[in-house]
């Protein structure tokens, strides 16, 4: 019982660190990065559709990303979608085939901007990362009729350290994002 209770712990945890890395892919470096991309949501034929389902995207050079829509007629409206996203400050180009962005450099005030929302998700990451061990923490009290004192507080000390272990590996992702955005 207490195995499966850590179990789900282990597994919740997993899938907010995940949640947590994406998150921070999200946000621009000085490099374009096609992950950057992968949330910006293009009306297609009135229904908003993530761009990676409707164009290739590549990065032949470090500040461009060359888009290839799958459907010319969506060309216009990705490029659209392109230069309306937030946090990007892309400047779209089309040929009438492909779409070339280049990405201009960020400033100093800018990086550090972006430091402050990593922060930020890095935060709410470790915030969600704690209320899974709240609640895996109020199923082992919820045990203690069942198994012995003993086991939950064993099952306890367990759990956090794996609060430990997960808090610690948000902090190092958060501190090689706060690296890569701050180099120049």
């Amino acid at each position: 019982m207490i195995a499966d209770v850590l179990s789900d712990a282990t597994g919740r945890m997993t899938r907010a660190l995940e949640a947590a890395r994406d998150e921070f892919s999200t946000v621009r470096t000085g490099r374009a990065n096609p992950a950057l991309f992968q949330r910006i949501l293009v009306d297609y034929y009135g229904s908003p559709t993530p761009l990676a389902q409707l164009a290739g995207l590549n990065n032949p050079e470090a500040r461009t990303l060359i888009i290839t829509p799958y459907d010319k007629s969506a060309l216009k409206e990705i490029e659209r979608a392109v230069a309306t996203a937030p946090n990007l400050g892309a400047n779209p180009s089309n040929d009438g085939t492909i779409i070339r962005v280049t990405l201009p450099e960020l400033t100093e005030e800018r990086r550090r901007e972006f430091v402050k929302i990593v922060r930020g998700k890095g935060e709410d990451a470790k915030v969600a990362i704690r209320n899974i061990r709240r609640h895996a923490k109020d199923d082992l009290d919820a045990l203690k009729g069942e198994v012995g004192d003993d086991d939950v507080a064993r099952g306890e000390k367990e759990l956090d350290g794996l609060t430990k272990r997960y808090v610690d590996q948000i902090d190092e992702a958060l501190k090689r994002k706060e690296a890569e955005l701050l180099e120049v």
